[in-house]
């Protein structure tokens, strides 16, 4: 780890299994305190560090880009924990809902139509293959992964198929502007530099 590198997790917050429980369902996580910051994958309970703020900054950029247009009957949810079955319950960084499904927690992944992950260096394998596959299992129509942890921040876009899986779309680091689910615009060069303005500034004291 780089010293004063602000999208470094600490060595000791990185993803932890809780206990030695192998097979956790979603009744078990039912009883876990409300603020514990967990996701339940394919029966592993994995408890994630806080965001950190930039993390938390393209979150919120990607919020605002979708309400932009977003029509009255979806909702847009950030941290949202999505229901997918007994033994699976992800919680994406920003979740499309049909509006009939909008009243609950966690959200039914049949209610989702798209979510949305922000890689951080401990969800750089789970983002591109375990919740992926997750996802297109339960028929979640798109995926976006946005990634800050290059020269540049990228945003790959999967649509899914007749088949089943996702299809890769689109890999950008530019200004680009999606189409579906509606019209939104991602300025990732002006998220970029942003990036790289808090690296440049970041105290060297942690």
């Amino acid at each position: 780890m780089v010293i004063g590198d602000p999208l470094e997790e600490e060595p000791m917050t990185a993803a932890v299994h809780l206990s030695d429980k192998r097979d956790w369902t979603v009744d078990d996580v039912a009883s876990l305190p409300e603020d514990l910051h967990y996701e339940l994958i394919n029966g592993r309970l994995v408890l994630t560090p806080a965001p950190l703020p930039i993390h938390q900054s393209i979150g919120i950029r990607i919020a605002t880009a979708l309400e932009a247009r977003c029509p009255d009957d979806v909702f847009v949810s950030v941290d949202q924990s999505v229901l997918v079955d007994s033994r699976n319950e992800p919680r994406p960084d920003v979740v499309l809902i049909r509006q009939e499904g909008a009243d609950r927690t966690p959200v039914l992944a049949a209610d989702v139509l798209l979510v949305a992950e922000i890689i951080s260096p401990s969800s750089k394998v789970s983002d591109r293959e375990d919740k992926m596959k997750l996802y297109a299992y339960t028929g979640i129509p798109a995926y976006w992964i946005i990634d800050p942890l290059g020269e540049r921040i990228t945003f790959t876009q999967f649509r899914l198929s007749s088949g089943g899986a996702y299809n890769q779309q689109m890999v950008t680091d530019g200004l680009v502007t999606i189409e579906h689910p509606w019209e939104v615009t991602l300025d990732l060069p002006g998220w970029t530099r942003r990036r790289d303005r808090l690296r440049e500034t970041a105290r060297p004291d942690r």
